[in-house]
């Protein structure tokens, strides 16, 4: 298959409903019809999506934390 920008080689991924489902109804137990009724943005920000993330420690952290507990 080719487009007018070039050459596209692979379809992107299907949505993954199976694991979306299981979280908003089984994790977080939403109701049928309020989950039906979320939006992308809503469901990001139920699953945790929105949050900030934590600092990832650099090499020196992370050696550093190596040192204090070698197991």
């Amino acid at each position: 298959m080719t487009a007018a920008a070039g050459r596209v080689d692979a379809l992107p991924a299907p949505f993954p409903w199976g694991p979306v489902m299981h979280a908003g109804l089984c994790l977080l137990r939403l109701p049928a019809q309020d989950f039906w009724s979320m939006t992308p943005r809503e469901m990001q920000a139920a699953f945790g999506g929105l949050r900030p993330s934590g600092a990832v420690p650099d090499r020196s952290g992370m050696d550093a934390l190596m040192a204090a507990f070698p197991d």
